[in-house]
């Protein structure tokens, strides 16, 4: 089952009960504002519903949306649309990325990486980019780290239960996949109605993870814990890390 599929419809709701974007976007801005002058072109991996990027996205000449789900491009398209914004939106798979462009800025938060569940994924996608990052352009990803797949989602279930909306999350973690089976009951009219998503995600060491970056001809600027200026520690959840390529 292709995941967010029909979560797309109830995925903003959700999702900002937990996440801050404006938050997030600050600190990248921030962040690369520090390092970087340069705002011609900006992309976002992992679009979503597009919540980061409208954010970052009036501080860029140009702004690309990528992601693999029709109905979460919809939206994001919708919203943009909404705020006066624009922007490209384009549905491809991150790890096989072809836009036959260079970008100042590249985003892909939320845990999009560990959505790269075969072996050899985690290359694939840092070589893609090497090729759209310009030579002093700055990739900003974060991870759930191995500590929050293993000990806090786990094998655990969990239940969301409002007027209109009700879900089960129940999880089965083997070996390094985590699978994550949802079901959703929403209110349309007098009834409810039902539908099931799976999703999968990988654990990553940090070890897996900067290999990969660095066999990528990548660098680590910083590694911190979530959009903080925190230390990662043993007990991080989300790992956010800032890359520029190395330039021959």
């Amino acid at each position: 089952m292709r995941a967010y599929n029909k979560i797309a419809e109830v995925y903003d709701r959700l999702i900002y009960e937990d996440i801050d974007y404006v938050v997030w976007s600050k600190f990248i801005l921030d962040k690369y504002g520090d390092i970087n002058s340069e705002k011609d072109d900006y992309l976002d991996l992992g679009c979503g519903t597009g919540n980061l990027a409208i954010n970052i996205a009036p501080f860029f000449h140009n702004t690309w949306c990528v992601d693999l789900s029709d109905e979460m491009l919809i939206l994001a398209e919708n919203k943009f649309r909404s705020k006066k914004k624009k922007a490209k939106f384009v549905r491809q798979d991150m790890k096989e990325l072809n836009l036959n462009r260079k970008f100042n800025l590249i985003t892909c938060s939320l845990d999009c990486i560990n959505y790269l569940t075969e072996d050899g994924d985690l290359l694939k996608f840092f070589k893609c980019i090497r090729n759209h990052l310009k030579d002093q352009g700055l990739l900003v990803f974060d991870i759930n780290s191995q500590y929050k797949l293993e000990n806090v989602l786990g094998n655990n279930i969990y239940t969301y239960n409002e007027e209109d909306v009700v879900y089960i999350w129940e999880n089965t973690l083997e070996e390094n996949i985590l699978e994550m089976n949802l079901t959703f009951f929403i209110k349309e009219g007098k009834f409810y109605e039902r539908f099931d998503e799976m999703h999968q995600e990988r654990i990553y060491s940090e070890d897996e993870i900067e290999e990969a970056i660095k066999e990528a001809d990548l660098s680590v600027v910083s590694k911190l814990d979530n959009y903080t200026d925190r230390a990662v520690t043993a007990t991080t959840e989300r790992i956010t890390y800032f890359i520029r390529k190395n330039i021959q």
